[in-house]
């Protein structure tokens, strides 16, 4: 019986390692980069009377992070450094546009070793790569899921390469804020990221990336 018991909890604690946290999030649609890159397409802000209100994204007010896996679990991690601004125009997140720099220098995770490992050239290369960006291009409602939920479609540049991504997000214009909030995952690969791990603890292509922007409002 003890036998019995202790393979049912070692089967169980391997099974929950195993676990891809990315399988049940919304996969980015990763495309080459638009002809017209890091340009929103969307030309309201330039019509005569729009009025376009600029602001600022920062590690005070949000959080850009990941979560990575292999075979045998996850490791949570993110970026200390970052800048942006959302251009919200006309009080609409559909007329409006969002970019983001990330200074990969500030990458951490819950592992030190692996933070270390991520700054090599088997990953982001950040002596090579030292920043990667995102400009949105396009922002669509998202009929289907209502009000607050929308299409984001944007560049987005990792480790020299630049590729078009879409993904959901929820978009709220409030009084004092602007907040946008996005989990979704992208697959490594894309940017050139191929390690592949160790051969009985490989790597997922897989990448969970969270976004909790909320940019204030000058009163």
């Amino acid at each position: 019986m003890s036998k019995l018991l202790f393979g049912i909890l070692s089967l169980t604690v391997f099974l929950t390692a195993c676990e891809d946290p990315a399988a049940n999030k919304p996969k980015a649609t990763t495309t080459n980069a638009s002809n017209t890159a890091n340009t929103a397409t969307n030309s309201t802000a330039a019509a005569p009377g729009a009025q376009t209100e600029t602001l600022v994204i920062d590690p005070e007010n949000s959080k850009v992070e990941f979560i990575g896996s292999k075979v045998t679990g996850k490791h949570d991690g993110g970026f200390k450094k970052f800048a942006g601004t959302i251009a919200l125009v006309n009080g609409k997140p559909e007329d409006s546009t969002v970019s983001i720099d990330m200074d990969m220098n500030s990458v951490f995770t819950d592992a030190d070793g692996l933070t270390k490992h991520l700054m090599t050239g088997d990953f982001f290369d950040v002596a090579k790569y030292p920043k990667a960006t995102f400009k949105a291009t396009k922002i669509v409602p998202d009929a289907e899921k209502g009000a607050g939920h929308y299409m984001v479609t944007g560049d987005l540049t990792l480790r020299g390469v630049t590729k078009s991504v879409t993904f959901p997000a929820t978009i709220t214009v409030a009084g004092d804020s602007v907040a946008v909030n996005a989990e979704f995952s992208i697959n490594r690969k894309d940017f050139n990221i191929l390690y592949t791990g160790k051969a009985d603890d490989l790597i997922r292509d897989d990448v969970v990336i969270k976004l909790d922007l909320k940019a204030p409002r000058k009163s």
